[in-house]
């Protein structure tokens, strides 16, 4: 690859996850070539489709999330490894509202991706497992409550990044102590003072 056609592509990768980040999902690829100052001809030819864009946006993130997983598996305390994991995930979710959308779609075109998710979701499920037979967790988890954690902590809306990743810790310890099989008052980070949502 040419070292312009390299440049460009790095460029509307880099604007592509600052703007998935900041705005989700819904924006289009004319905006993300314009941001990015390429032509659509130009982007299109990197990205045939907005999910090849979104694939590889998102691909460190994915691969972070699975480093999460492995590292709750490793470790000897199963119900340590969960905890480690739930706050990984929601501290890597908060920052970047593109990525949850992204995790939570589905492309049926993108196999790599698709595939990953698919191995970090069955590590989830082998961690969840392990943490039941030690009996920390509570014997109702199942997968699909990874799911609400991950669409209540893309909900956080903050003043600041550094707002939304310590309302994020809140809501991770709030959630673990929400899932311990032996719950009790356990000391939860600071709250953070969050703007209410204007009425339409």
């Amino acid at each position: 690859m040419r070292s312009d056609a390299r440049d460009n592509r790095e460029r509307i990768l880099s604007v592509a996850r600052s703007t998935f980040a900041s705005a989700g999902l819904d924006v289009s690829m004319r905006e993300i070539a314009r941001r990015a100052e390429v032509g659509p001809a130009t982007l299109y030819r990197r990205f045939p489709t907005k999910e090849a864009l979104i694939t590889e946006a998102f691909t460190e993130q994915m691969n972070a999330c699975t480093v999460a997983v492995e590292e709750g598996l490793a470790d000897p305390d199963p119900w340590r490894g969960f905890c480690h994991l739930i706050e990984t995930v929601c501290a890597l979710h908060a920052r970047d509202r593109g990525f949850t959308a992204a995790f939570m779609s589905s492309f049926p075109h993108a196999i790599d991706f698709t595939a990953t998710r698919e191995r970090a979701l069955l590590s989830v499920t082998e961690l969840a497992h392990r943490a039941k037979a030690a009996g920390k967790l509570r014997p109702d988890f199942v997968l699909d409550d990874l799911a609400l954690i991950l669409m209540a902590n893309s909900g956080i809306r903050a003043s600041s990044p550094a707002a939304a990743a310590a309302a994020s810790r809140r809501l991770a310890a709030l959630l673990i102590q929400g899932f311990s099989a032996e719950p009790g008052p356990q000391p939860l980070p600071p709250a953070v003072r969050l703007p209410l949502m204007p009425v339409a």
